[in-house]
């Protein structure tokens, strides 16, 4: 696991790590423990939606239509 100590809401760094909130985000070897300055850092950056492109199949981005220069 790695562990990254620069909270990333303020991208200051967080000294007293042994204090500080901080949360897990992934599994196994690919995983990171992120440290952030306060509960209200680690709030803000769990409120940023992410997507998921993987599993978001509502929005076709095909477009059928033909483009110059394409050969039928």
């Amino acid at each position: 696991m790695r562990t990254s100590t620069t909270d990333p809401i303020s991208l200051h760094d967080v000294k007293d790590i042994s204090h500080a909130p901080h949360l897990i985000e992934g599994e196994g070897d690919g995983a990171i423990d992120i440290y952030f300055e306060s509960e209200e850092n680690k709030q803000a950056y769990l409120d940023i939606a992410v997507e998921h492109p993987g599993n978001d199949f509502s929005v076709n981005l095909n477009n059928p239509q033909s483009m110059a220069g394409d050969e039928s």
